[in-house]
């Protein structure tokens, strides 16, 4: 499993940073120009898998642009071309210090909570009698920040993020509103393709002349959790698990093989089997969420294909 993108070391013209993130390296020229680049990192548990995932950073690249280019109208987003199937770039901006989840089933994180018998998740109140992956009466906002310490998000609610002053009162009113209309129009894109729109992230950031924008991801299987529509309340009225399409197989496979990212467990072995299925299994998401098939990219030599394709592109603007 050669063939993959798991770390890069680009020197672009007139590079001034370079940061790393679980799954994506972000380069940031002059004159606020950013490059954005989709590995093949496997992330969960916020650990990060010890081998790579064919064409899982093109997948995600270009779910993401296509979900952008499906929600400019409705909320401003950072991105200006994709020059490369892994490539996004586009305009530096200082990004706000929360992840903006929305609900609109109790299900994951929220499920989880609900069983341990807590009503309450990041402020908001959760109704007595609903069973996993039931409906909210209407999407719920629970944001989440990072820990001064560590990798992990903490769950947080509106009231602390005001009280602690992480998002002034009048951006995070306008956080919730492209938060909201973002997760409308997703259950919309949703909807047209058999699927069920769960819950998801969104983060923005706001750029040099202080408008707020969408940035990073945005609707794909790794920020997004989707149900196939399909039999949803068939499967909830004899309480079955839901036919899920987000990679929470891979969550479960680490479950059933004793890793949940905890302290003195270790990651089990990935074989190249499992790793084809895994690739397979993200090829299947994509032509899903998006409905076109998927065009498999140039992977002989991934990184000198991004870094003629990149700078070729740098030459016109």
């Amino acid at each position: 499993m050669s063939n993959t993108i798991i770390d890069t070391n680009f020197n672009f013209p007139e590079q001034q940073s370079v940061y790393k993130g679980k799954v994506r390296e972000v380069y940031k020229l002059k004159n606020d120009v950013l490059v954005m680049v989709a590995t093949d990192r496997l992330s969960a548990f916020d650990v990060v898998m010890p081998k790579g995932i064919p064409y899982k950073g093109q997948i995600l690249n270009q779910i993401a642009t296509k979900m952008m280019a499906d929600t400019a109208d409705i909320v401003p987003n950072w991105l200006t071309a994709t020059p490369d199937p892994n490539v996004a770039v586009g305009e530096a901006c200082a990004p706000f210090k929360v992840e903006m989840v929305i609900r609109g089933y109790m299900s994951g994180h929220a499920a989880r909570e609900y069983k341990a018998g807590k009503r309450m998740l990041c402020g908001v109140s959760m109704p007595e009698g609903m069973k996993e992956n039931d409906k909210f009466p209407s999407p719920i906002i629970t944001p989440a920040t990072k820990a001064e310490m560590g990798d992990h998000d903490e769950d947080i609610s509106r009231e602390d993020i005001l009280k602690k002053g992480i998002v002034s009162e009048k951006d995070y009113v306008v956080l919730e509103k492209y938060t909201n209309a973002l997760f409308q129009r997703g259950t919309e894109i949703a909807a047209k393709r058999g699927l069920i729109l769960v819950d998801t992230k969104y983060e923005f950031g706001k750029t040099a002349s202080g408008e707020i924008v969408l940035i990073d991801e945005i609707h794909t299987p790794d920020s997004s959790r989707y149900f196939y529509a399909d039999g949803y309340e068939e499967r909830q009225e004899k309480g079955e698990a839901q036919k899920q399409l987000s990679k929470e197989f891979v969550r479960q496979w680490l479950i059933s093989n004793n890793f949940q990212g905890l302290e003195g467990q270790t990651v089990p072995e990935m074989t190249d089997e499992y790793i084809t299925s895994v690739s397979d299994r993200y090829i299947e998401l994509y032509e899903n969420i998006t409905g076109e098939n998927f065009v498999k990219a140039d992977i002989s030599d991934i990184q000198e294909r991004i870094n003629s394709n990149v700078l070729e592109y740098l030459k016109i603007i």
